[in-house]
């Protein structure tokens, strides 16, 4: 019986880290808030997002995204704008270029089909 058990832990374990996002991270707001997730690890060059917004009132809403990394010395600005494609439940996904390691900056926009545009602001480590 308690080998049984085991097999059942392992093989649910198995299932949990296989469906598990390798990067997740909830964006909040006085308004509303993202989950910003990826099926990979963050890493330089293209990447997809999955943003989960959690609000009835930002149904079908339209959403972009805006990463960038402001200039410092010997290096310029710079960034990369998304629309974020529309998957149904509440769930849109956009392709971001994070053109180097380091710390950005990201802008979300979502803007409803009645009300006021909302911007979060949060900020990713690649």
């Amino acid at each position: 019986m308690k080998t049984l058990a085991k097999i059942f832990l392992i093989t649910l374990l198995g299932v949990s880290l296989l469906n598990a996002a390798a990067f997740e991270k909830v964006a909040t707001s006085s308004v509303v808030n993202v989950t910003l997730s990826s099926q990979k690890p963050l890493s330089t060059g293209s990447n997809t997002l999955i943003l989960i917004i959690a609000d009835e009132k930002y149904k079908n809403a339209e959403v972009s995204i805006k990463v960038f990394m402001p200039a410092m010395p010997g290096m310029p600005a710079m960034e990369n704008e998304s629309k974020a494609k529309n998957l149904g439940n509440d769930t849109y996904e956009a392709e971001v270029n994070f053109a180097m390691s380091g710390t950005w900056q990201v802008h979300i926009f979502i803007t409803p089909k009645e009300g006021k545009k909302v911007r979060m602001k949060t900020s990713l480590n690649i």
